[in-house]
């Protein structure tokens, strides 16, 4: 696939230099494939490095990299060799690959067919109280009971998951999606996976559907969302990310709205935002229905289900929160206004002043003086800001030690937590009275090393804090007393789900 526009452009600056498609052949196209698609190792394209800067990409190919496969070709290839390489994984391909039906289908993996496992736990633990949690350090799962906060089953994953991992069936199934586009189901009840399947190249986040028929996967590579089937994970339809006019955009993020039986869809370059329904007939407003779609076996065909209802905004929004009732979206623009879309009416109703990019996705909310805020860390702000739902006029900006990321709450806590991802101050993890809007403690779990993502378990008793670093540990707080309770050393915890916080759609957690 365009090998030899894609060595003109690496050589381009250098003609006489090192051949870094023939240096990539000999050492890198065994693990990461031939086109950097990839393979046992990662996709090596501009999109999939994550946060991996090219001077960090140089020393992993240098020096290896811990707890994978990776190992070093510093004694193999001189220092000019490695640049050259490095500026030839950074160069994008010259078209979007293809990744359709048939590529899908090809990497489908049946570990057990549908049925075929006990339907009964190996393990004693309440089903509604279990977590989670990823670490990303070697590229593990841990599931941990949240009643006596110990592991139950440490397992592999696929590398670099993206988008937090969604659960079925009331806890029992879980579907992860890799960066890579590969799509894990796994059975926690009998600690195994079931199936997996290889989405798309470059994936956001999945999301499954409320009545567990469902898995829709948001694609910036190829410019698409793929449609599997829960229970087997293999492809019921593709749709691509265009708009009416045919321009071609990457998904930034697809949510399930269980109310609506929907899935809403984020866009990076095109101003639309999608509602797509898996009701069945669906709603009016999808456009028309045909009642009777079969294949020729006689069955109903759901390839033809999964209308697009079409929602003009005024600026791409590719971040945004859902009210708790998801009836609106607060979307963040790329200009630093936001904007407010009625999912009902189908148009932008509101404009938010939104000055230091808000990490919506990562809003929540509650009860405040006879309304209902919205809280958002910002990512280039030291600040939180709130908004009144009701009005959407703000409310307060809460000055913090440096910009965050994540914000999490519990309804049966009287406080928020938000970490201070970036910046010097990583180490800091703010506690907010949910009435006064005020900073009522900073906890530094681990001086020197960035904590991040709360977790509350079902009943908002206890929360989990990571700490992140490969060095690092899960730090249970009570959430009433912020005093410690436990530790637990982990390979950078990152992101870490409850079951019932997730199925119940709690507001005090990202949906």
């Amino acid at each position: 696939m365009g090998m030899s526009l894609q060595t003109s452009q690496a050589q381009a600056a250098d003609p006489t230099g090192p051949d870094a498609n023939a240096l990539y052949q000999q050492h890198c196209a065994s693990c990461h494939g031939a086109d950097r698609l990839g393979g046992t190792g990662p996709a090596l394209l501009p999109e999939n490095m994550g946060r991996l800067k090219p001077k960090q990409a140089a020393k992993v190919i240098a020096e290896g990299r811990a707890a994978t496969q990776m190992i070093g070709y510093k004694n193999q290839i001189d220092a000019a060799g490695i640049q050259a390489l490095v500026d030839y994984i950074f160069t994008p391909l010259p078209e979007i690959p293809r990744w359709g039906e048939a590529e899908i289908l090809a990497s489908h993996i049946q570990h057990h067919p549908p049925g075929s496992l006990p339907d009964k736990p190996k393990f004693q633990a309440d089903i509604d109280n279990l977590f989670i949690v990823v670490e990303l350090g070697d590229h593990h799962a841990t599931l941990l009971d949240g009643d006596s906060f110990e592991p139950i089953h440490r397992f592999p994953t696929r590398y670099a998951l993206h988008g937090g991992p969604k659960y079925a069936e009331g806890g029992r199934y879980v579907y992860f999606a890799s960066r890579d586009g590969w799509i894990s189901k796994f059975d926690t009840f009998n600690l195994t996976y079931v199936a997996e399947v290889r989405a798309g190249i470059n994936s956001r986040n999945l999301a499954v559907s409320h009545d567990g028929r469902f898995v829709m996967v948001a694609n910036y590579l190829p410019h698409n969302l793929v449609i599997l089937d829960a229970a087997t994970l293999k492809p019921v339809k593709l749709i691509e990310a265009r708009d009416l006019r045919g321009n071609s955009s990457r998904v930034s993020a697809v949510y399930t709205a269980d109310p609506r039986s929907s899935f809403i869809v984020a866009l990076k370059d095109v101003p639309e935002v999608w509602e797509i329904s898996y009701q069945i007939p669906p709603p009016k407003g999808f456009g028309q229905w045909i009642h009777d779609h079969r294949d020729d076996s006689g069955e109903q065909n759901e390839a033809n289900h999964f209308p697009i209802r079409r929602i003009l905004v005024e600026d791409y929004l590719d971040d945004f929160f859902l009210t708790q009732d998801y009836s609106q979206i607060a979307g963040t623009a790329r200009g630093g206004e936001g904007q407010v879309v009625d999912l009902d009416l189908g148009r932008v109703v509101a404009s938010i002043d939104l000055p230091g990019m808000p990490h919506l996705s990562s809003g929540i909310s509650w009860p405040w003086n006879n309304t209902t805020v919205l809280a958002t860390p910002n990512i280039r702000a030291n600040s939180i800001s709130l908004f009144d739902i009701e009005t959407w006029q703000p409310v307060k900006e809460i000055e913090t030690l440096g910009p965050g990321f994540f914000m999490r709450s519990h309804e049966n806590s009287p406080y928020a937590w938000v970490d201070v991802f970036f910046g010097k101050h990583s180490d800091a993890m703010h506690v907010i009275d949910k009435q006064s809007l005020e900073i009522v403690k900073t906890l530094r779990p681990a001086p020197g090393k960035t904590s991040a993502h709360v977790e509350f378990t079902k009943d908002g008793r206890y929360a989990l804090v990571s700490i992140w670093d490969l060095d690092g540990a899960l730090v249970i707080y009570d959430a009433k007393t912020l005093e410690e309770i436990k530790r637990l050393p982990m390979k950078k915890p990152s992101g870490k789900y409850n079951v019932h916080n997730k199925l119940s759609r709690s507001s005090g957690t990202s949906h």
